[in-house]
Protein backbone atom coordinates (compact mmCIF):
# COMPACT_ATOMS: atom_id res chain seq x y z
CA UNK A 1 0.00 0.00 0.00
CA UNK A 2 1.38 3.69 -1.34
CA UNK A 3 1.93 5.21 1.90
CA UNK A 4 0.93 8.65 2.61
CA UNK A 5 2.80 12.15 1.09
CA UNK A 6 5.11 9.94 -1.14
CA UNK A 7 3.84 8.55 -4.84
CA UNK A 8 3.05 4.83 -5.04
CA UNK A 9 6.44 2.77 -6.25
CA UNK A 10 6.72 0.13 -8.59
CA UNK A 11 5.28 -3.49 -6.22
CA UNK A 12 2.47 -0.35 -4.47
CA UNK A 13 -0.87 -1.11 -4.64
CA UNK A 14 -2.34 1.29 -7.38
CA UNK A 15 -4.14 4.22 -5.64
CA UNK A 16 -7.69 3.74 -4.97
CA UNK A 17 -9.51 7.26 -7.04
CA UNK A 18 -12.43 8.17 -8.72
CA UNK A 19 -11.76 10.00 -11.69
CA UNK A 20 -13.76 11.76 -14.61
CA UNK A 21 -13.16 10.29 -18.38
CA UNK A 22 -14.32 10.74 -21.62
CA UNK A 23 -16.24 7.64 -20.93
CA UNK A 24 -18.04 9.39 -17.79
CA UNK A 25 -17.23 8.40 -14.22
CA UNK A 26 -14.50 5.58 -13.57
CA UNK A 27 -12.94 4.36 -10.12
CA UNK A 28 -9.34 2.84 -10.26
CA UNK A 29 -7.97 0.32 -10.22
CA UNK A 30 -11.75 -1.19 -9.35
CA UNK A 31 -12.88 -1.03 -13.54
CA UNK A 32 -10.22 -2.57 -14.67
CA UNK A 33 -10.08 -5.69 -11.45
CA UNK A 34 -8.88 -8.50 -12.95
CA UNK A 35 -7.05 -6.89 -16.01
CA UNK A 36 -3.72 -5.26 -16.49
CA UNK A 37 -3.88 -1.65 -17.41
CA UNK A 38 -1.90 1.13 -18.49
CA UNK A 39 -2.72 4.18 -17.46
CA UNK A 40 -0.34 6.93 -19.41
CA UNK A 41 0.26 10.87 -18.47
CA UNK A 42 0.41 13.62 -21.46
CA UNK A 43 1.47 17.12 -21.51
CA UNK A 44 -1.46 18.50 -23.00
CA UNK A 45 -4.36 18.30 -25.46
CA UNK A 46 -3.72 19.33 -28.76
CA UNK A 47 0.10 19.42 -28.53
CA UNK A 48 2.57 17.98 -31.10
CA UNK A 49 4.02 14.72 -29.61
CA UNK A 50 0.84 13.82 -27.30
CA UNK A 51 -1.30 13.90 -30.57
CA UNK A 52 1.43 10.66 -32.11
CA UNK A 53 1.38 8.81 -29.14
CA UNK A 54 -2.45 8.57 -29.14
CA UNK A 55 -1.89 7.72 -32.34
CA UNK A 56 0.19 5.00 -32.12
CA UNK A 57 -1.22 3.64 -28.52
CA UNK A 58 -4.57 3.47 -30.64
CA UNK A 59 -3.36 1.72 -33.38
CA UNK A 60 -1.81 -0.93 -31.13
CA UNK A 61 -5.09 -0.95 -28.89
CA UNK A 62 -6.34 -4.33 -30.54
CA UNK A 63 -3.04 -5.92 -29.33
CA UNK A 64 -2.78 -4.80 -25.90
CA UNK A 65 -6.64 -5.77 -25.38
CA UNK A 66 -5.71 -9.30 -26.61
CA UNK A 67 -2.69 -9.52 -23.86
CA UNK A 68 -6.17 -8.57 -21.74
CA UNK A 69 -4.72 -4.92 -21.19
CA UNK A 70 -6.72 -2.11 -21.20
CA UNK A 71 -5.50 1.79 -21.73
CA UNK A 72 -6.01 4.79 -19.87
CA UNK A 73 -4.81 8.55 -20.67
CA UNK A 74 -4.50 11.23 -18.95
CA UNK A 75 -3.51 15.21 -18.41
CA UNK A 76 -4.97 18.31 -16.25
CA UNK A 77 -7.04 19.76 -19.19
CA UNK A 78 -11.14 19.67 -18.94
CA UNK A 79 -13.06 16.92 -20.10
CA UNK A 80 -13.96 19.18 -22.98
CA UNK A 81 -10.43 19.54 -24.68
CA UNK A 82 -9.86 16.35 -24.13
CA UNK A 83 -13.75 15.77 -26.12
CA UNK A 84 -12.49 18.32 -28.80
CA UNK A 85 -8.57 16.98 -29.34
CA UNK A 86 -9.86 13.69 -29.59
CA UNK A 87 -12.61 14.70 -32.32
CA UNK A 88 -10.04 16.43 -34.07
CA UNK A 89 -7.91 13.55 -34.36
CA UNK A 90 -10.43 11.50 -36.05
CA UNK A 91 -11.47 14.08 -38.07
CA UNK A 92 -8.27 14.98 -39.42
CA UNK A 93 -6.18 12.01 -38.77
CA UNK A 94 -8.93 9.69 -39.07
CA UNK A 95 -7.93 7.65 -36.55
CA UNK A 96 -11.04 6.94 -33.60
CA UNK A 97 -9.07 7.13 -29.87
CA UNK A 98 -11.74 4.28 -28.48
CA UNK A 99 -9.79 4.10 -24.82
CA UNK A 100 -10.82 6.59 -21.73
CA UNK A 101 -9.09 10.01 -21.10
CA UNK A 102 -9.03 11.16 -16.90
CA UNK A 103 -9.56 14.68 -16.99
CA UNK A 104 -7.76 15.35 -14.06
CA UNK A 105 -8.23 18.67 -11.74
CA UNK A 106 -4.60 18.10 -10.11
CA UNK A 107 -5.08 15.33 -7.68
CA UNK A 108 -4.52 12.28 -9.20
CA UNK A 109 -1.20 14.44 -10.86
CA UNK A 110 -0.51 15.41 -7.25
CA UNK A 111 -1.18 11.38 -6.18
CA UNK A 112 1.02 9.41 -8.87
CA UNK A 113 4.06 12.47 -8.76
CA UNK A 114 2.93 13.38 -11.96
CA UNK A 115 3.21 17.37 -11.73
CA UNK A 116 7.14 18.32 -12.44
CA UNK A 117 8.04 21.45 -10.10
CA UNK A 118 9.93 23.25 -13.10
CA UNK A 119 6.46 23.10 -14.68
CA UNK A 120 3.86 22.97 -12.89
CA UNK A 121 0.97 23.45 -15.27
CA UNK A 122 1.77 19.87 -17.11
CA UNK A 123 1.70 16.86 -16.24
CA UNK A 124 4.58 14.67 -17.00
CA UNK A 125 4.92 12.18 -19.51
CA UNK A 126 4.77 8.53 -17.40
CA UNK A 127 3.04 5.55 -17.77
CA UNK A 128 2.15 3.21 -15.02
CA UNK A 129 1.91 -0.44 -15.91
CA UNK A 130 -0.39 -2.03 -13.49
CA UNK A 131 -1.36 -6.34 -13.08
CA UNK A 132 -4.75 -8.03 -12.61
CA UNK A 133 -4.80 -7.66 -8.78
CA UNK A 134 -3.59 -4.01 -8.98
CA UNK A 135 -0.44 -4.10 -7.95
CA UNK A 136 2.50 -1.34 -9.99
CA UNK A 137 4.94 -3.63 -12.01
CA UNK A 138 6.19 -0.96 -13.95
CA UNK A 139 6.65 3.27 -13.97
CA UNK A 140 8.14 4.69 -17.30
CA UNK A 141 8.83 8.32 -17.44
CA UNK A 142 10.07 10.25 -20.74
CA UNK A 143 10.93 13.77 -20.88
CA UNK A 144 8.27 16.31 -23.16
CA UNK A 145 10.19 16.09 -25.89
CA UNK A 146 10.55 12.39 -26.79
CA UNK A 147 7.92 10.21 -27.57
CA UNK A 148 7.25 6.89 -26.12
CA UNK A 149 8.18 3.67 -27.81
CA UNK A 150 4.51 1.97 -27.59
CA UNK A 151 6.52 -1.41 -28.92
CA UNK A 152 8.45 -1.84 -25.72
CA UNK A 153 5.24 -1.08 -23.91
CA UNK A 154 3.95 -3.92 -25.51
CA UNK A 155 6.83 -5.86 -25.15
CA UNK A 156 6.65 -4.96 -21.20
CA UNK A 157 3.12 -7.05 -21.01
CA UNK A 158 3.83 -9.57 -22.74
CA UNK A 159 7.34 -10.37 -20.67
CA UNK A 160 5.37 -9.53 -17.36
CA UNK A 161 2.37 -12.35 -18.44
CA UNK A 162 5.62 -14.66 -19.10
CA UNK A 163 7.50 -13.77 -15.69
CA UNK A 164 3.92 -14.70 -13.74
CA UNK A 165 2.85 -17.49 -15.63
CA UNK A 166 6.31 -19.36 -15.70
CA UNK A 167 8.29 -17.78 -12.74
CA UNK A 168 11.18 -17.21 -15.00
CA UNK A 169 13.20 -13.65 -15.83
CA UNK A 170 13.68 -12.12 -19.21
CA UNK A 171 16.85 -11.08 -20.84
CA UNK A 172 17.97 -8.08 -22.43
CA UNK A 173 15.91 -7.38 -25.60
CA UNK A 174 13.89 -10.43 -25.16
CA UNK A 175 12.64 -12.29 -27.14
CA UNK A 176 15.89 -11.46 -29.16
CA UNK A 177 18.44 -11.72 -26.82
CA UNK A 178 21.87 -11.48 -28.53
CA UNK A 179 22.79 -14.95 -26.21
CA UNK A 180 19.70 -16.84 -25.60
CA UNK A 181 17.56 -15.41 -28.23
CA UNK A 182 13.77 -16.44 -27.27
CA UNK A 183 14.85 -18.16 -23.97
CA UNK A 184 14.03 -17.37 -20.96
CA UNK A 185 16.42 -16.91 -17.98
CA UNK A 186 15.99 -19.88 -14.94
CA UNK A 187 15.93 -18.50 -11.46
CA UNK A 188 19.35 -19.02 -10.05
CA UNK A 189 19.94 -22.02 -7.86
CA UNK A 190 19.35 -21.47 -3.44
CA UNK A 191 21.88 -24.63 -2.30
CA UNK A 192 25.25 -25.45 -3.00
CA UNK A 193 23.41 -29.16 -4.16
CA UNK A 194 21.93 -27.37 -7.14
CA UNK A 195 24.15 -25.37 -7.98
CA UNK A 196 26.68 -28.41 -8.97
CA UNK A 197 24.18 -29.78 -10.80
CA UNK A 198 23.75 -27.13 -13.18
CA UNK A 199 27.60 -26.49 -13.74
CA UNK A 200 28.38 -27.64 -17.16
CA UNK A 201 24.71 -28.67 -17.87
CA UNK A 202 23.40 -27.82 -21.71
CA UNK A 203 21.74 -24.62 -21.34
CA UNK A 204 24.01 -23.17 -18.55
CA UNK A 205 27.09 -21.07 -18.73
CA UNK A 206 27.82 -21.25 -15.18
CA UNK A 207 25.76 -22.64 -12.36
CA UNK A 208 24.10 -19.20 -12.05
CA UNK A 209 23.44 -18.33 -15.25
CA UNK A 210 21.02 -20.84 -16.86
CA UNK A 211 18.20 -20.92 -19.44
CA UNK A 212 15.73 -22.76 -21.24
CA UNK A 213 14.31 -22.72 -24.80
CA UNK A 214 10.60 -21.57 -25.78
Amino acid sequence: MEKEGRMPLIGDEFPEMEVQTTHGMMKLPTEYKGKWFILFSHPADFTPVCTTEFIAFQKRYPQFKELDCELIGLSVDQVFSHLKWIEWIKENMEVEIEFPIIADTGKVADTLGLIHPGRPTNTVRAVFITDPKGIIRAILYYPQELGRNMDEILRMIKGFKKIDEEGVALPANWPENEIVGEGVIIPPPTDVETAKERKGKENCFDWWLCYKKP
